[in-house]
C-alpha cells in the first residue's frame, strides 16, 4: 500500500465548515452544553461563536472529556491502540449531576471508525441513568439528557462503531477516506498553508 491521501484544512476552512454547520444545529437540535473530545475543543469553542442567544447574549458552556484511540498513553498495550478507547479525562466527581437536563451536543473533529463517538456517548448515557435512578419516577423524563453529535469531518467508510438512530448526528463536510492533516497538529504552520492553498489549485485544474 502507498502514502494514504493527505488532505489539509486550514483555521479558516475549519472556520467556514463550523459556520457552514451551525443553522441546521440552531434550528434542529438547540443545545444548551457542548462535550468537546479531545481537540474537539477548538471546534467547540468556534461554533459557540455562531450558537450564543442573542436575546441573553449567553455563551453555551464547553466540556471537555479526553479519550484516545490512536495515541499511545501510559499502560496501554500494542493490542489496545486502534481497537480499544481509552478514558483520559471525564466530567469530575459528579458527571451524572452536570448533564442531567441538558441538551448536549458532543463534538469532536472526525468520525473516522466512529468507535470514540460511540463510547462517548455510551458513557455519558450511563452516567445520567444513574443519576435519574436518584429522582422519583415521575421525574426522571423531563430530566433526561438529550444528546446529539457534531463533527467537522465525517469520513465516508465503514464504521466499526455505530450510534443509535434517534441521536441527531450532524456533519461538516464529507470527505474520501483521506488523511486528514489539521492545522493544529503543524508546527510550521505557514508552510501548512502554503501546502492547502496548493492542493486547492491542483485540484482546480483536474
Amino acid at each position: 500500500m502507498g502514502e494514504p491521501e493527505h488532505v489539509r484544512s486550514t483555521y479558516n476552512d475549519i472556520h467556514n465548515i463550523i459556520r457552514g454547520a451551525s443553522d441546521k444545529i440552531a434550528s434542529e437540535f438547540k443545545p444548551d452544553m457542548f462535550i468537546a473530545i479531545g481537540i474537539g475543543f477548538f471546534p467547540a469553542r468556534v461554533l459557540r461563536t455562531f450558537l450564543k442567544d442573542p436575546s441573553t447574549k449567553r455563551n453555551i458552556p464547553i466540556q471537555a472529556i479526553g479519550l484516545s484511540l490512536y495515541e499511545s498513553l501510559p499502560g496501554t498495550t500494542a493490542e489496545q491502540l486502534g481497537s480499544e478507547v481509552v478514558r483520559t479525562q471525564w466530567l469530575g466527581p459528579d458527571p451524572g449531576k452536570t448533564l442531567l437536563g441538558r441538551r448536549a451536543l458532543i463534538i469532536d473533529e472526525v468520525d473516522d471508525s466512529r468507535k470514540t463517538l460511540q463510547y462517548a456517548l455510551n458513557e455519558l448515557q450511563k452516567d445520567v441513568e444513574i443519576e435519574l435512578q436518584l429522582l422519583p419516577e415521575s421525574e426522571r423524563d423531563s430530566k433526561r439528557t438529550k444528546f446529539a453529535v457534531f463533527v467537522v469531518h465525517n469520513k465516508l467508510k465503514p464504521k466499526l462503531g455505530e450510534l443509535p438512530p434517534n441521536i441527531p448526528y450532524f456533519v461538516g463536510a464529507e470527505v474520501e477516506d483521506v488523511w486528514l492533516d489539521y492545522p493544529w497538529e503543524t508546527i510550521d504552520i505557514d508552510e501548512h498553508d502554503r501546502l492547502a492553498k496548493e492542493d486547492k489549485e491542483k485540484k482546480k485544474t483536474t
